[in-house]
């Protein structure tokens, strides 16, 4: 393959230099973005890495060759358990980042001569003068209080409309994997639902662990969870691997005999894992929901107290008899793993990896 030279306008010209900005709240928005940045660089796009925290050292880890660049933090914290109360007071600080994420992008724009954006839940990450793609999954809220439902859903429809258009990853016909957070009534004139985003692999591999414990998200509540699981995981009775989901160390010990614990794997080394672990245990994030449908895994989801969209999806599909929910105040993972008999996880071959890079393809041709 030939190599093309950026900084010439036939460089500009065949390989589009597009940002890729995804939200750092937990790793679940940098995670879903590998197969985007993998299927990008198939296609000869020069690719910049934006964002901020754990998720700019996870997409470092991944893509050591390519640029990072640092883009403002929203520093969320999940120390309450009503996500109303947790927004409400750190909104401020939100709002005024979300303004600095407008102004730096701006500037990488010019200084980069960035062509086209795509940007995982990161409402400031846009530009009038560059086609910019808003990556999500929400574009209904959901919200214990109705009043404030319909508030915040005016609000991010004005969000969304400073975007081009407004990817989803999920099928179009309802309810696909997410349900009513993605399907239903929108106002934007370009909604394209792009198939599901997920950087694993399905293929055999043998079972080396009993549970695989896979931890994300916002602090506090990520070490809230690591250490009630870690204290109940010394009573199983065979192996398990708990994936502490700290991009900033690189550890690897045994809590006990049985116990392996690393702060974080790699898209490949985790698709190992999971491959090889009977059962899951993970937060209901879309995205480890997507690596679960992937992968055709059986999976305990505990939804992050007070965060309404895990709630959500973690009701959705324990419903339909998908998966097992606990309540992270009710955690027993013994009873856990001999409940997960009665159900099935989803089939392995029900949704399409690769659906999203024909959608992703034009959008790049289009660029160039």
């Amino acid at each position: 393959m030939s190599v093309i030279n950026p900084s010439s306008d036939e460089g500009l010209k065949a390989a589009p230099r597009i940002l890729v900005a995804p939200l750092n709240w937990g790793l679940g928005h940098a995670t879903r973005c590998i197969p985007l940045i993998k299927a990008l660089e198939r296609m000869g796009a020069s690719v910049y890495l934006a964002s901020d925290g754990t998720a700019l050292e996870l997409l470092k880890a991944e893509f050591p060759h390519l640029p990072a660049l640092e883009l403002p933090s929203y520093r969320i914290r999940y120390g309450h358990g009503n996500m109303v109360l947790n927004i409400g007071r750190q909104l401020p600080r939100i709002i005024y980042a979300v303004r600095s994420e407008q102004w730096v992008t701006e500037r990488l724009i010019q200084e980069h001569q960035i062509q086209g954006i795509i940007s995982d839940n990161r409402y400031g990450c846009f530009s009038p003068k560059t086609p910019s793609v808003l990556l999500t999954h929400q574009i209904n809220l959901k919200i214990p209080n109705k009043l404030l439902e319909w508030s915040a859903n005016r609000v991010l429809r004005l969000v969304l409309a400073k975007f081009n258009a407004i990817w989803i990853p999920d099928t179009p016909e309802a309810p696909g994997l997410s349900g009513a957070l993605s399907h239903g009534a929108s106002r934007h004139p370009d909604v394209c639902y792009i198939g599901i985003l997920s950087r694993m692999e399905k293929y055999q591999k043998a079972d080396e662990y009993e549970v695989a414990i896979v931890l994300s998200g916002p602090e506090p509540q990520r070490s809230f969870l690591e250490n009630k699981l870690l204290e109940q995981a010394i009573d199983l009775p065979g192996r398990c691997i708990v994936v502490r989901g700290k991009t900033n160390t690189k550890e690897h010990y045994f809590a006990a005999e049985h116990i392996e614990v690393v702060s974080y794997l790699t898209a490949r080394d985790l698709n190992e894992v999971l491959l090889s672990s009977k059962v899951v245990v993970c937060r209901s994030g879309y995205s480890s929901i997507m690596d679960l449908a992937v992968l055709g895994k059986k999976a305990l989801l505990i939804p992050t107290p007070g965060q309404t969209e895990q709630e959500y999806l973690a009701d959705f599909w324990a419903e339909q008899g998908y998966f097992l929910v606990q309540e992270q105040e009710k955690i027993d993972l013994e009873a856990a793993l001999t409940q997960m008999v009665s159900t099935k996880g989803l089939p392995a071959d029900q949704f399409d990896p690769q659906e999203f890079e024909k959608h992703l393809s034009a959008w790049v041709n289009k660029l160039q």
